[in-house]
Parts: structure tokens; C-alpha cells; sequence
């Protein structure tokens, strides 16, 4: 039995890398995304094949379709691509993407004879609610007035001009997140609640702005049961994917600090007439030093404004509800865990999130690190037993292949921790103790502390080899260089102290 076939937009990005490994075992997937599998972090499955193209690009995108229709084309379109920033600004990428590249989209869809096209798209292209009691709910129009409301709006408009040739279902999104956060505001928000800068405990308005949040795992389950109701929806068909209401800055700065802190952390907040100007300023001194803060401006009319979701029908059409265990206040003991134990990691994928966030240097380096750290391995493994190690690393040819690869990982794991918590503490420790070893087993300091320096060799040489490195030179030297650099030092004071008790007990035997 063939495996039903479907074609996936934007499939490197948040939802479709989610989506993918949930449906790859049991259907046909082509996935075409602007950037690869590998770099993108997308699942690889024999069922998958890749595309890297860019919607708003005609040829790169005929391309793709011209070989899946050769390959026999496709059942169904997830159309997940989309462009979206947080500057408020009117950029053309909007159109480009949202609009030119969706008509693209249909019109390839239309060619290959494809029979239901899902559009993606979010709540946050609806206006907000005027009263207390509105709600935003699948009949709300996407007339909200930002740049992406109105794309989205043309694209709507635009399916429907394709509706004679296939079956359209619109699908809203409410504000999407991980365990590992990757939604930019909130990625933000707890960066400065959870800092020490001065203004972590300072709130817009009351604290009152509220949107609704929904897990990415959950949102893969409700495409899941839309791709299992294509049929039975109707054309044109508006479902959200959101829980009801919505969850306020307040209650997610009581929860985070809670769970960050052990205890509430009380707000400060700052009265919405006085929270616009400052937010002004300081993104005017932010153009001034070219480093613009996250909150802009064009934010401050949204203090204190509610997004109340009322999603009732779409949980009827699709018997689906988001889970109780994944909603965003429950979640977010989850979320700060990951920041703690693997901060690295955390700024790595938020960073992909917001396409560009301050990343502390230490943290870059760390992650390079994790990124080769087999590379570095090898690397070194090969300076100590190779041709030229032979003479210079003597001692090290004793050991054996299992032994060289244990002490190599253990002692890769602690220089990253060393890099990762700029605490060169541990790694100080473990290069006293090594010596320690190391010296029982007939080593001689020039051997041990030239192993550190091959390695110090490895590690810049395969890191510089990474693009991604780039403007990273003196980071490097600072939290890898320096770190080697301390341990040899402890090193060389035991085997200096171990000769100097040899020495004493020599002249006391000579003097006896």
C-alpha cells in the first residue's frame, strides 16, 4: 500500500521540523525549506526528500515541483512558509514571501494536481478584541493593521481564486513554544526577569498584556487530525489552533520566578503613559550604538490588551484540545530547566528562533565545541599517536585505544563545563589529578603539558576551520587558550613538587 504523499513547506522551521518527525514513517514527504537538513537540524528518513528552495524564488521552487510531479506528485499541501520579524517594520521580505511566494505555491500545487492545500497562518493577523468580553474566534476577519495581517489577509483572498481546483483549510496558530522556549518574545521576557539587569522586575501597564500560548507538540497533533479530516472540512474552512483566553505577562513573571527562584519575585510596574516614551528612548539609543533592544516602540500600544481566544469550534470539528500538562504555566518549570542545565543549547535554538539574538561569547565558543567536538578527538587522538607523536608523546603510546578515547572525552567535557560557566575551577582540579596520574604511570611534564598544548592546537585549528567562528579569534584564546593554559600550569606544580620531595629526600638520605 502506498503511503499517502505530502509536501511541506517550510519545513526547517519551527513547526515543520516537529511535523516531520511525526510523519515521516508513515507517509511520502517532500520538504522544501530555504535552508538544508543539516543546518536546519531537520529530521533525515528515507520518506523525506528535500528541497532547498526559496518560495519567492519561481525557478527554485519549479524546480521542486516539477520533480515531485515526476515522482507523482502529491495529495497535499502543508504550506508552513512564511516570513515574520518582531521590528514592527514594513519590510518587502512580507510580501515577497507571504504573498508572491504562496501564489508560487498554488499555482505548482494547481500543475501537479494537487487535492487540499493547508495554510498556515496565526491569530496575531486579527484584530485585537474592543471589550472586556471580545474574543477572537474562527469568524474574527485577518484585519489586523501589521504588515503580516495584511499579507495574510491577501493570501486568504488569494486561496480562494484556487478553490475550483482544490480544497482549502485555513489554520490559525496562537503563540507557539517549546520546552526550549524558541518564542522570541518570551525567549526575552525571561532573559531579563531571570538576569540581574535593572529593569528584570519591571512590567508595562499592570502586567495585564495577554496572548494566548500553545505547545509545539501540540500543534503537531492538531495537524495531524486536520490531515486525517481533509475530507470532511469545508471549503474555506478557518479552524485556530489555540487554547481558550489568553496568559498574561503577570502571571508568566509570577511562574518564572517562582520556578527560577524558588520564591515570587514582586513586580514593578511601569504605567503605560511613562513605559511608551521609555521604550522610544531606548531604542534611540540603541540606533545610536547600533545594538537596538528587543522592545520597540510600536510595542507600547499593546500594554495591557488582552487576545481572549475562543476556539470552541475548531476542538468540536477536530476532536482535539491542547493538553493540560503542556500549557504554557505548567510548562515553564520545564523550559527553565533547560536554561539551566544547558544554557548553550537554549541560546543556540532561540537564536535560530529570532535569527539574530546577543549570544554571550562563551556560550558561542561552548557550542562550536559540542558542535566538533568528535572532529577535535580525532584530531587530537591523531597528534599523540600518530608519526609525530611517537618521539614527543612517548609514554602516550602505551595506552591503549580505549584508554586514549576515554581520556579524551573526559577531558573535552571538562573544558567545556570550564567554557560554559567560565569557572576554570573544575578543570584546574582535574588537570591536578590527571597529573597526579599521570606521574604514577611514568610521565614527564613536558608530555602531559605538550598533550595540552596539541590539544589547545586542535581545538583552535578545527574551530577556525567553522565559518561560524567568525569574529571569534580572541573568544577562543580567551576561553579555551586560557583554560589549557591554567590546567597545565596546575600540572607542572604537581610534577615540580613531586621532583622537589625526591630532591629532599635525597639530600636527607645523603646527609644520613
Amino acid at each position: 500500500m502506498s503511503l499517502p504523499r505530502v509536501i511541506v513547506t517550510g519545513s526547517s522551521g519551527f513547526v515543520g521540523r516537529h511535523l516531520l518527525e511525526v510523519l515521516a514513517d508513515d507517509h511520502r514527504i517532500f520538504g522544501i525549506a530555504r535552508r538544508s537538513q543539516q543546518r536546519s537540524h531537520a529530521p533525515e528518513h528515507p520518506n523525506i526528500t528535500w528541497f532547498q528552495a526559496d518560495i519567492g524564488e519561481r525557478p527554485q521552487i519549479e524546480h521542486a515541483f516539477r520533480v515531485i510531479g515526476g515522482q507523482g506528485g502529491a495529495e497535499t499541501v502543508i504550506h508552513l512558509a512564511a516570513h515574520y520579524d518582531f521590528t514592527g517594520e514594513e519590510s518587502d521580505e512580507y510580501r515577497r514571501t507571504n504573498v508572491q511566494g504562496l501564489r508560487h505555491v498554488l499555482e505548482l500545487s494547481k500543475a501537479i494536481g494537487v487535492r487540499h492545500f493547508v495554510f498556515s497562518s496565526s491569530v496575531a493577523a486579527c484584530p485585537l478584541p474592543t471589550t472586556p468580553e471580545g474574543v477572537i474566534n474562527e469568524d474574527t476577519p485577518p484585519t489586523g493593521e501589521h504588515i503580516y495581517a495584511r499579507t495574510k489577509r491577501a493570501g486568504e483572498e488569494m486561496l480562494a481564486e484556487f478553490s475550483p481546483h482544490m480544497r482549502t483549510v485555513i489554520v490559525r496558530f496562537a503563540a507557539l513554544f517549546s520546552d526550549w522556549c524558541e518564542y522570541p518574545p518570551l525567549y526575552m521576557f525571561l532573559q531579563t526577569w531571570l538576569s540581574q539587569v535593572w529593569n528584570r522586575n519591571i512590567l508595562g501597564g499592570r502586567g495585564r498584556s495577554a496572548i494566548p500560548y500553545l505547545h509545539v507538540q501540540d500543534v503537531v497533533l492538531f495537524l495531524l487530525q486536520v490531515l486525517d479530516r481533509l475530507d470532511a472540512l469545508q471549503q474555506g474552512e478557518i479552524l485556530i489552533a489555540s487554547p481558550d483566553g489568553c496568559t498574561s505577562h503577570l502571571e508568566l513573571f509570577e511562574a518564572a520566578t517562582l520556578a527560577y527562584h524558588g520564591a515570587r519575585e514582586t513586580p514593578v510596574f511601569m504605567p503605560k503613559a511613562l513605559a511608551g516614551p521609555g521604550m522610544l528612548v531606548r531604542d534611540l539609543m540603541g540606533r545610536l550604538t547600533g545594538s537596538r533592544p528587543f522592545e520597540r516602540p510600536w510595542m507600547a500600544r499593546y500594554i495591557d490588551t488582552e487576545m481572549r481566544i475562543d476556539a470552541r469550534r475548531s476542538r468540536a470539528r477536530l476532536e482535539w484540545a491542547p493538553r493540560p500538562r503542556l500549557a504554557i504555566l505548567r510548562r515553564l518549570p520545564f523550559l527553565l530547566e533547560n536554561f539551566k542545565t544547558d544554557p548553550a543549547l537554549w541560546h543556540r535554538r532561540n537564536r535560530e528562533a529570532m535569527k539574530a539574538v546577543t549570544l554571550p561569547e562563551n556560550l558561542k565558543v561552548h557550542w562550536l565545541l559540542q558542535k566538533h567536538e568528535e572532529t577535535i578527538i580525532d584530531e587530537f587522538n591523531g597528534l599523540l599517536t600518530g608519526p609525530k607523536g611517537t618521539s614527543r608523546f612517548a609514554r602516550y603510546q602505551y595506552l591503549t585505544p580505549e584508554q586514549h578515547d576515554w581520556h579524551h572525552r573526559l577531558i573535552m567535557r571538562n573544558l567545556m563545563n570550564a567554557v560554559r560557566t567560565r569557572d576554570r575551577g573544575v578543570f584546574m582540579g582535574y588537570c591536578r589529578d590527571l597529573a597526579e596520574q599521570r606521574l604514577a604511570q611514568g610521565f614527564q611534564a613536558h608530555e602531559l603539558c605538550g598533550a595540552l598544548e596539541a590539544l589547545n592546537l586542535v581545538c583552535f585549528r578545527v574551530l577556525r576551520r567553522d565559518p561560524e567562528s567568525r569574529g571569534l579569534r580572541q573568544a577562543i584564546t580567551d576561553y579555551v587558550t586560557s583554560t589549557l593554559r591554567a590546567g597545565c600550569d596546575q600540572a607542572q606544580e604537581v610534577f615540580e613538587l613531586h621532583e622537589a620531595r625526591l630532591q629532599r629526600t635525597h639530600s636527607h638520605a645523603t646527609r644520613t
